[in-house]
């Protein structure tokens, strides 16, 4: 007996939710709070890194910038988590227990360790007192860094936003990518040209990286990654995009120029910021579109037929 092919006398479901309600509950998270924190943790926490390489290579021009750079973005992200929470005393309370589970409380802990060793790196860098403690501090701040600079990632991707937790896979590379080019730009930015050589190859990586890695989560995601073509999202996203090349050009060919090393710089900076900007707004959008937490499951949950 032969068998014939079945046809389907269902058709195929398609998409639709509950008056098209959100599946989850956004994130109640202001993007100048949350993003500008997302920004400055990789930007200090990097810096902190450049300012224990230079120190060690004798570029002690490039160190106090990135040391001033590494305390002054990590006083302002913690000021913009503060101001998220509403008050000083939620980010005292996240102190009173230590879950290495939870991105959050890590994130906590490390912020209130990382900030007072930073601070005094940059303040014996600049006053030329007690160099021995100001060294012990700079290395505490650079071992500290590294995870400042990325548990942001863990800390989103943690979440059920969409855009977000489909790209864990990816996204610490692309944060670490973009910390390295924002700590390079400011190095080309702040630091004389004669000195600019680490930060200079620090921001070239970081761009690779960056974009790189953005792409693969991009095809990655499938339709999830349209959620990067929104309207709040996608602005952002050629911006930092088209920033960052134009920077890594300008960084590779201005390698005498003060003015160009500093344009380059700049324009380094403004793309990490942008990166993170359009990664959150990425997510907002997400959550807010059913279709994006639906859709996902739905193609997981299916088993082919045998």
């Amino acid at each position: 007996m032969s068998r014939r092919g079945e046809r389907p006398m269902v058709p195929e479901a398609e998409f639709t939710s509950y008056y098209g309600q959100p599946i989850i509950n956004p994130p109640v998270w202001e993007p100048l709070d949350i993003a500008g924190y997302l920004f400055l943790g990789g930007l200090a926490g990097m810096s902190s890194l450049v300012a224990v390489g230079s120190d060690a290579t004798g570029r002690l021009a490039l160190a106090r910038v990135a040391k001033t750079g590494a305390v002054a973005a990590a006083g302002l992200s913690l000021v913009a988590l503060v101001h998220d929470l509403g008050r000083p005393a939620r980010f005292l309370n996240m102190l009173r227990v230590f879950k290495v589970t939870s991105p959050m409380s890590v994130g906590s802990w490390l912020l209130a360790a990382y900030v007072p060793a930073a601070g005094v790196s940059a303040l014996s860098a600049w006053s030329g007192r007690l160099p021995r403690i100001g060294g012990l501090a700079t290395a505490a701040a650079a071992l500290l860094g590294s995870g400042v600079a990325t548990y942001t990632a863990a800390l989103i991707t943690d979440t059920s936003v969409p855009a977000w937790h489909e790209g864990h896979r990816e996204m610490p590379f692309v944060f670490v990518g973009s910390a390295a080019t924002a700590a390079g730009g400011l190095g080309l930015l702040a630091a004389p040209v004669a000195e600019t050589v680490p930060a200079r190859n620090l921001a070239v990586g970081g761009v690779a990286v960056e974009l790189l890695a953005f792409e693969r989560m991009r095809k990655r995601m499938g339709m999830v990654a349209e959620s990067f073509d929104t309207p709040k999202a996608k602005p952002f996203i050629r911006a930092a995009q088209g920033l960052a090349l134009a920077g890594a050009v300008g960084a590779l060919v201005g390698r005498r120029s003060r003015l160009v090393s500093a344009l380059s710089g700049a324009a380094l900076l403004a793309a990490s910021a942008a990166t993170r900007w359009g990664i959150f707004h990425a997510g907002m959008a997400s959550a807010e579109d059913p279709k994006y937490t639906v859709v996902p499951q739905r193609q997981r949950t299916v088993t082919p037929t045998a």
